[in-house]
């Protein structure tokens, strides 16, 4: 009986124990563990994936002028519509269209008969004025008459003399003269045909310097400044170079742009005004780099520059400031004189990431340069 109740005691204490563990429940960690060490042991005997390989190149510096492109067009430095003040008949029209005038050159003559006349008249009496002015001065000089007979023929005289300028600016009102050295543009009139008063002439125009006009943005205005060169491509593949000689400082209000003007030597008078014109305005050199269009990407928020990488093989963005856009490349400004630009690759990898950076070989470079070339 002792030995019955043994054996149950210890089953009993067995049982007991054995709630307990599970009680515990470390039970259930034991294949988790042993899982877990599995996967760490397999994670460290697989070979890591490899880097992706970009070429990259430190590019040279150089100091360029910033062009700022604007459309435009030509137009004459001066422009008149020559009118007359009074009606009448046109007597002489000694210009043509197309003709070169100097300054002071007689452009047109109305018929002025009746005001030549009142010349002449005004003419004869300060000469009879004139004669009695001095016979008058005589005689008091001489006791023989008083010196206010002397003072009336002066006062005549002078009258005289008023009229006479009266009657010559009368007929200068019948003439029509060249106001500066230009180019007869148009003339609507004929020789013999009446015409009233403040009636078109001729149009008189000053095409030496030639200008160029065109407006540049608000963002712009800060790069130019008066008296810097330009670059002038006219639509029929014309190219001149001219000097900036206005800015105006009251922006359009439509637009938010600035009009500019840029002189043009045009000695022979060859090129003409109202053409298409490209104004290439050239700004103070900065530092920059010359680089393929190809290299040139959006960040990931959208932002327009370059991927590089940085002393420990990781990608870097750097927004560029495009300050000219030629046949051998764009140049940039903005980027680290010690970046090593990305220049194959470049559009598969992303900021951040780890990547094995090799020197771009001279067939790289070359067929870049290639792309670039075909592009222009």
């Amino acid at each position: 009986m002792s030995k019955f109740r043994f054996h149950k005691l210890a089953a009993v204490v067995v049982l007991i124990a054995f709630a307990a563990w599970m009680g515990t429940g470390k039970f259930s960690s034991v294949g988790s563990a042993a899982e877990e060490a599995e996967a760490k042991q397999a994670a460290a005997e697989e070979p890591a994936a490899p880097l992706r390989t970009v070429a990259v190149l430190t590019p040279p510096r150089v100091q360029h002028a910033r062009a700022i492109r604007v459309s435009g067009r030509t137009d004459a430095e001066k422009r008149v519509i020559l009118a007359t003040r009074v009606m009448g008949v046109i007597e002489q029209l000694p210009v043509k269209q197309g003709e070169r005038v100097e300054r002071g050159e007689l452009v047109m003559r109305l018929g002025a008969a009746d005001k030549e006349a009142q010349i002449r008249m005004a003419e004869s009496v300060v000469t009879q004025r004139q004669a009695e002015a001095d016979a008058a001065e005589r005689l008091v000089k001489g006791g023989n008459a008083p010196k206010l007979q002397a003072d009336q023929a002066r006062a005549a005289l002078a009258t005289a003399k008023s009229q006479l300028e009266n009657a010559k600016a009368e007929l200068a009102n019948y003439e029509i003269y060249a106001p500066f050295n230009g180019l007869i543009d148009r003339v609507p009139v004929q020789r013999g045909s009446a015409i009233l008063a403040g009636a078109e002439v001729a149009t008189l125009i000053n095409l030496d310097p030639l200008l160029a006009i065109g407006e540049v943005s608000e963002r712009d205005l800060k790069y130019i400044r008066v008296g810097s060169t330009a670059d002038i491509r006219l639509v029929d593949g014309t190219t001149v170079d001219g000097t900036l000689r206005y800015i105006s400082r009251d922006a359009t209000s439509a637009t938010r742009t600035f009009r500019i003007e840029v002189a043009i030597p045009n000695e022979d008078k060859t090129l003409p005004a109202g053409m298409t014109a490209e104004i290439v305005l050239r700004g103070e050199p900065t530092d920059a780099v010359v680089l393929p269009r190809s290299v040139v990407t959006l960040s990931d928020a959208g932002d327009i520059g370059i991927r590089a990488v940085d002393g420990q093989d990781k990608v870097v963005f750097f927004p560029i400031d495009i300050v000219d856009d030629t046949p051998n490349g764009l140049i940039l400004a903005g980027i680290p004189a010690d970046a090593r630009v990305i220049v194959a690759g470049q559009d598969l990898v992303a900021e951040g990431v780890q990547v094995k950076a090799v020197q771009a070989d001279e067939a790289t470079i070359k067929r870049l340069a290639g792309a670039d070339a075909d592009i222009n």
